[in-house]
């Protein structure tokens, strides 16, 4: 009786360790990621979001200088962190940028997936990335939220007066919900924070560095297209606007912030128009920067 023949074994070597198989999932996240935010710059671009742009352009060109300064302000003070955490090189920008693109054209904090989804690739450069990114996350919301009270305290002064009784209910409880948001991660530091105390602190003035920044800059940048309002204004129409994104039992923060601009400086149309056009030029800097990095990377993988 002739003996069953033996099947053949598999050839193994087209085969990958199932170890390495899993570490690319951070690579497939964020080309996913970055897939998404190329569709989601697309659906801004077809849905109206480059209108701004079609209507009268200052002609300052201060108002183009701190425009670019004012949007590269955010990846720049994140670069400044994670290069002292980390040591990242200047690469590390590419991913900066596009964590704050994913951030303002997808869902809120898939920035942090994509950058985190960067690091986990680049373990040589830090091999326990979730922990670092987590605590300056966190402690970003933190220092927008004490940014935030710290205008309402210097605020709350001067404008009382103006509030109708249901107004001011509602600020306060926006404040009361603010500082219970807060409280937990102060309360329980040692186990939320994976970072020593000192990093903490020093992150943590970093990022208030940069909401200053970002508000003093953004008020320069409306007066330098509107000059007829001063600068002052601009300045307390700039903390109005950082007051009214960070409230949270507000519904319409945009009506809010636009009623309030109108009310000081009474040029609705005007302002309305100004928003537009910085809507649009951060939009179109958002498709520039993704059209440079997918053409960067290009050249860099035929040239690897």
């Amino acid at each position: 009786m002739a003996e069953a023949a033996i099947p053949a074994a598999p050839d193994l070597g087209g085969l990958e360790p199932v170890e390495k198989i899993k570490r690319r999932w951070p690579m497939w996240l964020g080309a996913g990621l970055t897939l998404l935010m190329v569709a989601g710059l697309a659906r801004e671009l077809f849905g109206g979001g480059l209108t701004g742009l079609a209507r009268a352009m200052p002609t300052n060109p201060l108002f183009y200088l701190v425009f670019v300064l004012y949007y590269l302000g955010s990846p720049t003070f994140d670069y400044i962190i994670f290069r002292k955490l980390w040591r990242i090189p200047i690469d590390g920008m590419i991913a900066l940028h596009k964590k704050r693109i994913a951030n303002e054209v997808l869902l809120g904090y898939s920035g942090e997936a994509y950058f985190y989804a960067w690091a986990r690739q680049r373990t040589q450069m830090v091999a326990a990335p979730f922990g670092a990114v987590k605590d300056v996350t966190i402690l970003s919301a933190i220092a927008g939220n004490a940014m935030t009270l710290a205008v309402v305290a210097m605020a709350l002064p001067f404008g009382i007066d103006l509030l109708k009784p249901a107004e001011f209910n509602t600020l306060m409880g926006s404040v009361a919900l603010i500082f219970a948001m807060s409280l937990p991660f102060l309360i329980f530091s040692k186990r939320v924070f994976s970072l020593p105390r000192g990093a903490l602190w020093w992150v943590f003035g970093i990022h208030c560095i940069r909401i200053i920044t970002s508000s003093v800059l953004i008020a320069f940048a409306w007066h330098f297209a509107m000059p007829q309002v001063s600068i002052g204004i601009w300045l307390l129409l700039s903390a109005g606007r950082l007051l009214a994104w960070r409230l949270p039992l507000v519904p319409n923060k945009e009506l809010l912030f636009a009623s309030f601009a109108i009310m000081i400086i009474g040029q609705g149309e005007a302002l309305s128009e100004l928003m537009a056009l910085i809507a649009g030029l951060s939009l179109a800097a958002h498709m520039v920067l993704i059209a440079g990095f997918g053409l960067h990377a290009l050249l860099t993988r035929k040239t690897a």
